[in-house]
């Protein structure tokens, strides 16, 4: 019986100072447990302007189980995963950062809930180090946020590290949305998930890759992917703008006939309808950011480019008579 293989994904993107030791960490932990299963490792390096590319490529050159996507330029973290897992052969995916912030150690703990019958396991932060009280206070009151608005339960504290069953990698790729936000997508493809609580440290070496822009975009399209309800209270604050309108037109007429029009008054009616107007601005800008979505789905541009991909020497589709024989009911493609 064939061992099973796990696929281990790691986006890239001007890593050159944490690539090697990335690297090592890993090779380390699973060649730790090569007598269990066989691993493959893929790096992909996300349109990188330093030297992460000639360094994972010197690596690659020297081990056979790792595997090069290079993109044509920088297409974002979330379609870089996406590139690492469609590209996946392995019975599980494992995804994990480059900076070591989240520890490679726990992914045979990973592993072993996979054995159990969970289909995701996903590492979820008890403690996050090095990072400022204004990122962890917003990043807490964005999934409780997202969670209120959604039907979809997305896990508390947790980010992309994760180990998922080839069943879920297969529903994953059949789902082609442009704007991705992974997390989401892995908790409204459902099947038995589990938490993985440990300890995020700090970054290893670097800067962060997420800075307030991105992690603000990120934000919107796990709320605008997922919800729909900031439609729901467009819809909402007209009924009650238009009650206010009628309610001050017929103020401003009974003002009017008595003779009671002031200085105050106008000055009070234009601030409110200012109010108004820059409600309804607002009211269009979500709905337009709505449409930038679907123009997005309607061009059907592929999700990235590859301008170059070294594959291990020995090439393989993944063990499946173990599959078979530990997952009976599984039908795959």
């Amino acid at each position: 019986m064939k061992k099973p293989l796990i696929s281990v994904v790691v986006p890239m993107y001007n890593e050159s100072e944490v690539a090697q030791s990335c690297y090592q960490r890993l090779k380390e932990v699973m060649t730790a447990h090569e007598m269990e299963y066989e691993h493959e490792l893929i790096f992909v390096n996300d349109g990188s302007v330093d030297d992460t590319l000639l360094i994972i490529k010197a690596l690659a050159e020297k081990d056979e189980r790792l595997r090069v996507i290079n993109f044509a330029r920088n297409f974002g973290h979330q379609i870089a995963v996406t590139a690492g897992i469609h590209r996946a052969h392995g019975n599980a995916v494992a995804v994990i950062d480059a900076d070591l912030q989240d520890p490679p150690e726990l992914i045979p703990d990973m592993i072993n809930e996979w054995k159990q019958g969970y289909h995701v396991i996903y590492g979820q932060r008890e403690k996050r180090e090095g990072e400022t009280w204004f990122k962890q206070t917003t990043a807490k009151a964005f999934y409780r946020i997202l969670n209120r608005m959604t039907e979809v339960v997305i896990p508390m504290d947790t980010g992309d590290f994760r180990l998922m069953d080839r069943k879920v990698v297969d529903v994953f790729k059949s789902m082609p949305e442009q704007s991705r936000f992974i997390r989401g997508m892995v908790s409204w493809i459902g099947f038995k998930q589990k938490a993985l609580p440990y300890e995020r440290k700090e970054r290893f070496a670097g800067e962060s890759k997420y800075p307030l822009g991105k992690m603000l975009k990120l934000a919107a399209d796990g709320i605008l992917a997922f919800s729909g309800k900031p439609v729901e209270w467009i819809r909402n604050s007209g009924f009650i703008i238009t009650g206010i309108g009628k309610i001050m037109f017929f103020i401003w007429i009974v003002a009017f006939i008595t003779g009671h029009q002031t200085k105050l008054f106008y000055t009070g009616w234009q601030s409110v309808l200012g109010i108004l107007m820059g409600i309804q601005l607002l009211a269009i800008g979500v709905l337009g950011e709505y449409l930038l979505r679907v123009y997005d789905e309607v061009r059907n541009r592929p999700l990235y480019v590859i301008e170059e991909e070294i594959s291990a020497k020995s090439k393989r589709t993944g063990p499946r008579d173990w599959e078979k024989e530990t997952f009976g009911k599984l039908k795959l493609k």
